[in-house]
């Protein structure tokens, strides 16, 4: 056996077994993605190869003269492997150029992997039965009996990955990627220079120099392969670097493997000297003096690894504290999700607490499918002395979720609770200081109304008791009638702005321990019965349902006034003419919910958390009072107000007042 002999074998038992890793890791690993299938029949396509090569080569050791059927199943298994390698390539580069967003117009993309998948079949189809046929292969270059065909479509699928490997290199995030990138094109430029020379335009060259020519070309694409495993394990290449326990049992079989196939062969090789079982048992044997440097080398490596990963969660904690000051529960719970997927590298992480319930978006789920059949714990609980206070879901890319990034998660909700009574706490802090704020600000607002109530009601009233007399004139001009009946509208406009801040800083009469109570359908019906002359003039249908509203309310009929007229006052000069407004009044349980409903513009999202503050408006000659009304007043007697918009198509706004009944108040 010559050097170049040993050179192959040990080159395709090591193809053979890389190969191999990667399929057990892609299985192992469980994503649903197009990438990792493709890259599982990649290496597959590989294995088949190494595989075949390295069986007919051990044929053409161990025997003399090869079995016809043991040669003629290499055959299959080698060119099979062959055919598909230049597609499955070619694949593998559009597929991870879809999931970096770099394919945008992915309509060809099937029509090219059609061709190339058509190109290897009828080379398979074509070639095989011949090479069976003539019995002849040759197992060195197994690219020569393929013939010019094969040789064209690999070259130009080599090409095509160099392009994209260029394009990668160009846009990966991170230097190590950019790296590896440019060291596949520099393999790709590289195997398809060998295909030209050996394949297509061959060289006059020495039959010796071919032959290893021919042996480094098959080995190639051991080494990208092999450079992978470390870009995975040290840098998370593909998320997959994640499932180290993954990575771990697989490395440490293959090892074995690897170790077991060498005591087989030196067991062979010594043969003539030592009997093959003595060979194994002192090749085992020396095993034992490496248990403790391998035990101290791969202590020191987990312990590093844990120190990465709780060294991340105390940054990440530092990160949740200072947003936790922020006092904002929802922010603080959307913030750890985002980062604990991010300084984990996870695919989704949501928290599930009692106090802090909120619909999820869709645009914050990960489109990505999830790993099929994962076994691992997906939620951990966020304990306080024992007691459950919510639940950290998680999804991992894969099916597993490593020891370590177990540990962090487990450590991370035990650091949780605190830093969510901070945020508690500063919130409720907040709360207290805006309604003290508040409080002052009304305070103030009632000041001001009762001063504007003592010097501008009463001459507001007079100016409009003399016009009116002057409008009862019969000799008054024309042209003076017109413009007091101007002057007119404009001090009831006044009136009523100055009715409706007297209404807002005017607290809600009660009457010792008695609780207030009323009507709900009379007040409504009143309220309309009032209203409809506007919406007439307006030119807007208005109505009302009270069909089950029976039941008294626990507030005094002025308030509900106070509610149901802003209300419907706001609908009325929110609805375009020829639109409907409605009012229903109905018994939910043991609460009576008010409705009014509009088919107006709608309101704008931006503006959701600014409409019931005092003094907010969109109208140029609006108080910005109506709905801080309602708001209070139904604050006043424990209900509280809800609001949809659109409701429907694009328009309406629906407003909804809960608000108790006497007899639960009782």
């Amino acid at each position: 056996m010559g050097p170049l002999l040993y050179l192959r074998l040990i080159g395709y038992t090591l193809g053979t077994l890389i190969e191999l890793f990667w399929m057990v890791v892609i299985l192992g690993y469980r994503r649903q993605r197009n990438f990792e299938r493709v890259l599982f029949f990649l290496c597959l396509a590989f294995f088949l190869f190494y595989g075949g090569s390295l069986l007919a080569l051990n044929s053409q050791i161990y025997y003399p003269k090869p079995p016809a059927g043991l040669q003629a199943f290499a055959i299959v298994v080698i060119s099979v492997g062959l055919c598909l390698s230049p597609a499955l390539l070619l694949h593998l580069h559009l597929e991870y150029a879809q999931t970096r967003g770099l394919l945008q117009v992915k309509a060809w993309k099937r029509a090219i992997l059609a061709l190339f998948y058509l190109a290897g079949l009828h080379l398979a189809l074509h070639r095989i039965p011949l090479l069976l046929q003539e019995g002849t292969f040759d197992f060195i270059g197994p690219g020569n009996s393929l013939g010019t065909g094969f040789a064209i479509v690999l070259s130009i699928s080599l090409a095509w990955c160099a392009g994209w490997e260029r394009r990668f290199a160009t846009t990966v995030p991170d230097k190590p990627q950019s790296y590896f990138h440019w060291a596949l094109l520099f393999f790709f430029a590289l195997a398809f220079l060998a295909t030209g020379v050996l394949h297509i335009a061959p060289y006059p060259i020495p039959k010796q120099a071919i032959a290893m020519l021919e042996t480094a070309f098959s080995l190639l694409p051991i080494v990208p392969f092999t450079v992978l495993i470390d870009l995975v394990y040290r840098r998370n290449f593909l998320q997959i670097g994640r499932q180290k326990n993954l990575l771990y049992a697989v490395s440490a079989t293959f090892l074995a493997l690897l170790y077991l196939s060498l005591v087989r062969r030196v067991g062979i090789w010594l043969e003539p000297l030592l009997p093959p079982e003595a060979s194994a048992s002192i090749l085992l044997f020396v095993l034992v003096i490496f248990i403790e440097p391998l035990q101290r080398m791969l202590g020191r490596s987990l312990r590093e690894t844990a120190q990465l990963e709780m060294d991340r969660v105390q940054k990440l904690m530092a990160e949740i504290q200072q947003e936790a000051r922020q006092g904002n529960l929802w922010e603080l719970v959307s913030f750890i999700e985002r980062r604990t997927r991010e300084q984990l590298e996870l695919r989704e992480v949501w928290l599930d607490l009692p106090d802090a319930k909120k619909t999820r978006l869709a645009d914050t789920k990960s489109e990505e499918p999830r790993a099929a059949l994962a076994f691992d714990p997906r939620e951990f609980p966020i304990l306080r002395n024992g007691k459950n206070e919510g639940f950290l879901h998680v999804e991992s890319h894969g099916a597993i979720i490593s020891g370590d990034t177990r540990a962090a998660l487990e450590f991370l909700c035990e650091q949780l609770p605190g830093a969510l009574d901070l945020c508690r706490l500063i919130e409720e802090k907040v709360r207290l200081e805006r309604e003290l704020a508040e409080r002052e600000r009304l305070a103030l607002v009632g000041q001001m109304a009762a001063s504007i109530s003592h010097n501008l009601k009463n001459p507001l009233g007079s100016m409009k008791t003399i016009l009116q007399v002057q409008l009862e004139n019969p000799e008054l001009p024309d042209s003076i009638r017109g413009e007091t009946k101007m002057i007119l509208e404009e001090i009831g406009r006044l009136s009523n702005k100055l009715n409706q801040l007297l209404q807002f800083s005017r607290p809600a009469v009660r009457t010792g321990d008695k609780v207030a109570s009323c009507g709900a359908a009379a007040v409504t019906e009143e309220v309309v019965s009032v209203l409809s002359r506007e919406a007439e003039r307006r030119g807007l249908k208005l109505k009302a349902e009270t069909c089950n509203a029976g039941a008294p309310v626990a507030i005094t009929a002025e308030a509900l006034n106070d509610i149901v007229s802003n209300l419907v006052v706001n609908a009325l000069e929110a609805t375009p003419r020829g639109g409907h407004v409605s009012v229903t009044a109905a018994q939910e349980q043991e609460n009576l919910c008010l409705l009014v409903e509009d088919d107006g513009q709608g309101i704008p999202p931006a503006l959701g958390e600014k409409i019931l503050r005092p003094f907010f408006t969109t109208k140029s000659q609006g108080t910005g009072l109506g709905l801080a009304i309602v708001a209070r007043r139904a604050a006043e007697f424990g209900g509280k107000v809800d609001w949809e918009s659109p409701v429907k198509d694009g328009h309406g706004t629906r407003f909804k007042v809960t608000l108790p009944l006497e007899e639960v108040k009782k």
